[in-house]
């Protein structure tokens, strides 16, 4: 990570930091006990700061550029150490590389469901998350109240922290904003500069800057969401009483097209569909729809027959009405052991396991006694 030269292997020529990581907040220089010759080279790159540190105590910093390490590129240092211009021996500091760059992509999102009070749906949790930038701008600062003595400083060490305040923030300004949940995914624009600017003083008091804040997604528990999922499909279908009206008609016209059943599955849904019509026509006559009966003026409707497939085979046949597979009972063709199906039944099912088909098999008598 860093190039360094020694001069007869004691004393420090060339102070430079380059960079390999992508998450390296701070790293300090490993002199390993070496001092550091007077008038040696200090690179500071762009993006980078070097602070010196001496004895304990926070000394200069160097923005990008190179230095020659004399008293007069160093004046806190040489107000420390008493240091006349004649100086000229080698000395001792630490020197921490703090990385300037902006650190982009760091995720936050909250724990635990935030509580606030919508105007609409009243109180609600909420769930968010998304990303943040940081970069340093007060590199002595961040190192006194941040890092320390700490060799080598991640955002990982800091982020956790980081996150802690966002929540928070978050928390204050949802609160705050009154901004329905609904119109929350139009808003996260403007949500992200409100919680960046919440943030932004507490951060400064660490050295750091939060350049970008980003909200990617708020969502509700998942028992509201489909709460909304159904309140969204019945404003979609409207007049309940219209709507089933037309599903019950497009089903009788799929039935009376369907040539599988034959000749009487073509008679059964052309009675059907004439009787749709006719009780349709009834219902609009001649200016419309007529008013809605009250519903203990008019009979219910008649149930509907179920209509059954049989297979044998492998072959499937049908569909049968109940009075049709009474026929073939008799026949002998539709035994105990044939398999049928009528909707809603799972599966292929023998006719003696169904309760009102096991009757078609038991309308003879069953065989006599044995005599005594």
């Amino acid at each position: 990570m860093a190039i360094f030269d020694f001069l007869s292997g004691e004393f420090i020529d060339v102070i430079e930091w380059t960079d390999d990581t992508r998450d390296t907040l701070v790293w300090r220089f490993e002199r390993q006990g070496h001092a550091i010759k007077y008038g040696a080279k200090l690179t500071v790159r762009e993006g980078q700061a070097a602070v010196f540190v001496h004895e304990g105590q926070l000394a200069d910093v160097f923005t990008p550029g190179l230095y020659m390490l004399e008293t007069n590129n160093m004046p806190i240092l040489t107000t420390l150490q008493h240091w006349d211009h004649g100086f000229r021996s080698p000395f001792k500091s630490e020197i921490y590389f703090v990385n300037t760059t902006r650190f982009q992509d760091l995720k936050w999102g909250t724990k635990n469901p935030v509580m606030c009070r919508d105007p609409e749906f009243g109180p609600v949790r909420i769930r968010a998350f998304g990303t943040y930038t940081i970069r340093v701008t007060d590199p002595a600062l961040f190192l006194r109240e941040i890092v320390g003595t700490d060799g080598e400083f991640t955002t990982d060490e800091i982020s956790y922290q980081i996150r802690n305040i966002i929540v928070a923030r978050f928390s204050q300004a949802i609160a705050a904003s009154g901004i329905p949940v609904l119109d929350m995914a139009a808003n996260t624009g403007e949500l992200g500069k409100l919680i960046a600017a919440r943030v932004s003083p507490q951060l400064a008091e660490y050295g750091i800057a939060m350049p970008a804040f980003f909200i990617e997604n708020i969502s509700l528990p998942e028992a509201v969401e489909k709460a909304l999922d159904k309140r969204t499909s019945m404003g979609i279908v409207g007049d309940l009483g219209a709507y089933t009206r037309f599903s019950a008609a497009e089903a009788m016209t799929e039935a009376a097209s369907n040539p599988a059943g034959g000749g009487m599955a073509a008679g059964m849904g052309a009675g059907m569909g004439a009787g749709m019509g006719m009780a349709m026509g009834t219902q609009m006559g001649p200016w419309g729809a007529a008013p809605a009966r009250p519903a203990t003026s008019a009979p219910p409707p008649p149930p509907v027959e179920k209509v059954w497939h049989t297979a044998s085979g492998g072959q499937s046949s049908g569909p049968f009405s109940r009075a049709d597979l009474g026929k073939l009972a008799a026949q002998g063709t539709l035994t105990r052991e044939t398999f049928v199906w009528t909707p809603g039944i799972d599966g292929w099912t023998r006719a003696g396991e169904i309760d009102e088909l096991a009757q078609l098999f038991t309308v003879m008598p069953p065989p006599p006694p044995p005599a005594d």
